[in-house]
C-alpha cells in the first residue's frame, strides 16, 4: 500500500487500509490489481480523475469543410457561404470552396475566378490560401486556412446559486400542487 503522503507503506490488510484511507477523509484505490499482492493508493479519486481528464483533452483538430457554389450563385446567397465560412475558419477549419461548372458555364472560367477573388478580399485578414484556384474537371476549387493558429476558448464554469436564490427556488416548487407532478395547469385567457 502506498499512503496519501506518496510513502510505501509494505503490506497491509485491506481492512486496515480502509480504515488509514477513511481515518484520512481519502479514497483507497487499487492501482495495480495485476500484482501480487495488489498495489493500493490512498489519494482523491474525483482529484486524480480530473487531472487525468485534462490530459486527454486534445487540441483542436483541424478538419476540411466544404461550400459549394455554381457561377450563377446570387451574391446574397455567395454572402451566406461566405459567412459559413468565416465561422469555420474562426474556429480553426479548413476551407474548401468548390464551383461547380455546368455545359456551357465551362467556357466562362472568369466569372468564378471573380467570385473566388471576391471571396478572398472579403475574407482577407481571416484566411491565407493553402491552394489556389484551380480547375479540375468540370469543378474550379480553392482551398483556405486561418491566417492565424486558432485557441480554443474553454467554456466557462457555471456560476453556483446564492442561498437566497436556492431558497426561493425550493419554496416555489413547494407551491406547486402535487397532482400534477410538480407542474402548473396550462394558464388560460378568460373569455
Amino acid at each position: 500500500m502506498i499512503d496519501e503522503n506518496g510513502e510505501q507503506a509494505g503490506v497491509v490488510s485491506t481492512d486496515d487500509a480502509l480504515r488509514r484511507a477513511r481515518d484520512a477523509g481519502l479514497d483507497l484505490v487499487e492501482v495495480s490489481p495485476n500484482d501480487r499482492p495488489p498495489v493500493c493508493k490512498i489519494m482523491d479519486y474525483g482529484k486524480f480523475k480530473y487531472s487525468q481528464s485534462k490530459l486527454k483533452q486534445k487540441h483542436h483538430e483541424q478538419r476540411l469543410k466544404e461550400l459549394r457554389l455554381r457561377p450563377r450563385t446570387d451574391e446574397h446567397d455567395r454572402d451566406i457561404k461566405i459567412e459559413h465560412a468565416r465561422k469555420f475558419l474562426e474556429h480553426g477549419d479548413r476551407v474548401q470552396f468548390t464551383m461547380m461548372f455546368k455545359g456551357r458555364e465551362r467556357f466562362h472560367q472568369e466569372i468564378g475566378q471573380e467570385a473566388f477573388n471576391y471571396i478572398l478580399q472579403v475574407l482577407g485578414e481571416l484566411a491565407k490560401v493553402e491552394r489556389p484556384p484551380k480547375m479540375e474537371g468540370r469543378r474550379m476549387t480553392m482551398v483556405l486556412v486561418p491566417a492565424k493558429p486558432v485557441t480554443v476558448k474553454k467554456p466557462a464554469a457555471p456560476k453556483a446559486a446564492t442561498a437566497a436564490t436556492k431558497s426561493a427556488v425550493r419554496s416555489a416548487s413547494d407551491a406547486r400542487p402535487a397532482a400534477t407532478g410538480g407542474l402548473e395547469p396550462p394558464r388560460t385567457a378568460p373569455g
